[in-house]
């Protein structure tokens, strides 16, 4: 028997859903909060979209497998360049995203905003 997952429109966008930090799940299953995907007017699978602090984490994890090594081993230029990223990506706009950045990548809060700064003034001139 078939399910949801076994759906081509499952297998699209399951690479997304992942890389989100996202669930497919069963439309029977689907909260208020969940999003339905339907495919040629019936409903396939729902995604369950995780919460943003979760997001974060899901980033930086997979921030760490683009490079093949945990952030906290990069080199300083390569972690400005993840700040960048996530700052693209709105990772400072979470609470706590700074310290959890920090964290990740093996320096102190000041580095990180002097990470920021450092580009904000770049963009400036």
């Amino acid at each position: 028997m078939t399910g949801p997952a076994d759906h081509a429109l499952a297998q699209a966008v399951k690479p997304l859903v992942d890389a989100m930090g996202g669930v497919l799940i069963a439309p029977a299953e689907a909260g208020e909060d969940d999003v339905i995907l339907s495919w040629e007017g019936e409903e396939v699978l729902a995604v369950r979209l995780p919460q943003l602090a979760d997001s974060l984490d899901h980033i930086l994890a997979a921030l760490g497998r683009q490079h093949g090594r945990p952030l906290a081993e990069l080199d300083r230029k390569t972690k400005q360049s993840v700040v960048r990223t996530l700052e693209a990506r709105g990772a400072f706009s979470v609470r706590h995203g700074v310290e959890t950045v920090a964290s990740a990548l093996g320096v102190s809060r000041f580095t990180v905003y002097n990470y920021l700064n450092r580009e904000n003034a770049a963009k400036g001139q």
